[in-house]
């Protein structure tokens, strides 16, 4: 039965998303989006982009930040294809996790100085998540701050207030459990090695002390993590500027302010419904129920999701090619260098 459930619950989140982002279609309208998105034309569209990319690029700095012994560049290029295959590719979050965890990795041979171990990039991935998930409970503080006042702002502010509980509930027992260790980390790393290659699920097995090691190697510098989790905040920050800008090139003037409480909301909503692949369905909800708190009509809310959409689309599929033909390098590599029998 459980395994029938797990069969199945993608699927049935993905239909449901279906469902609901063609029923937002249909309220907003095909018409008043078009009109909505040809304001903001070919230059405000790449100008978004390139807000985003920086942002992108910080993410990278933020954990390179936590996890400083690892490469930025290789870092950097882990975050953005783990946003890429949460957002262009038909997974969850978690699977994003998994695509991410793999680009973490340098299995090149003939650079055995520049490796990273399964070990350390599963330990890694999971202190970035921390020091993520850590600057995201802040953010959405700040969001609740900013939603304070407003007409129909309280049917937000409590389901947040209790989401952030459980959110630091969780992250407190996470945390708990990279210090202890303990059957609930190992599972996780269980989890990820298993779904990720063969060669690392046997390795785990047999060395899973190394993944513990690693752990507490990267928590004798808390500051770090801290550090990074600060830098984690001030990019959250900067995704609300672009939602601000991305309103004004559409016609809707609110401000930063708001646009920090629309932002901040809307990735608290997308955070819980993390299982439905590209957040499908959930994105445009949040940002329609948000936009009417500030008088933001619900054409210009879809046009900002259908924005949001794009812009991801064109950076990410390029990042996933790039990743897929370093792999395709990296398989070559190996046959070439590996004895012939």
């Amino acid at each position: 039965m459980a395994l029938n459930v797990k069969k199945t619950l993608p699927y049935l989140l993905t239909f449901a998303g279906i469902l609901l982002f063609t029923f937002l279609s249909a309220k907003a309208g095909i018409d008043p989006v078009y009109v909505a998105l040809k304001k903001v034309g070919l230059l405000g569209f790449f100008a978004l982009v390139i807000i985003q990319l920086i942002i992108n690029f910080g993410l990278g700095v933020s954990w390179k930040a936590s996890t400083p012994k690892i490469a930025l560049s290789r870092l950097t290029m882990a975050r953005f294809v783990r946003d890429a295959a949460s957002t262009c590719l038909p997974f969850s979050q978690l699977g994003g996790m998994l695509a991410g965890l793999k680009a973490t990795v340098c299995e090149h041979p003939a650079n055995p100085k520049n490796r990273v171990s399964w070990a350390e990039a599963i330990a890694s991935n999971i202190i970035d998540i921390t020091s993520e998930t850590l600057g995201q409970i802040v953010f959405i503080i700040l969001a609740i701050l900013c939603l304070i006042g407003h007409q129909d702002a309280g049917k937000f502010i409590i389901p947040l207030i209790a989401g952030i509980l459980i959110l630091t509930i969780g992250i407190s027992s996470f945390i708990w459990s990279q210090h202890k260790s303990g059957n609930i980390l190992e599972k996780i790393g269980y989890f990820l090695s298993r779904h990720i290659a063969a060669s690392w699920h046997e390795s785990f097995k047999n060395k899973s002390d190394s993944f513990q090691n690693a752990l507490d190697d990267l928590w004798k510098h808390p500051k770090n993590i801290a550090y990074g989790a600060f830098i984690h905040l001030i990019f959250w920050l900067g995704s609300a500027v672009i939602t601000w800008v991305g309103l004004h090139f559409l016609g809707a003037n609110i401000s930063i302010f708001n646009a920090i409480a629309i932002e901040g909301v809307v990735c608290g909503m997308m955070t819980v419904g993390f299982l439905v692949p590209a957040a499908l369905g959930v994105q445009e909800g949040a940002y329609i129920a948000l936009g009417l708190v500030f008088g933001v009509s619900t054409d210009i809310s879809f046009s900002l999701s259908l924005l949001r959409r794009g812009r991801d689309i064109v950076i990410g599929v390029p990042v996933l090619l790039l990743w897929q033909i370093a792999e395709i390098r990296h398989i070559r590599n190996l046959k070439e260098t590996s004895p012939s029998k």
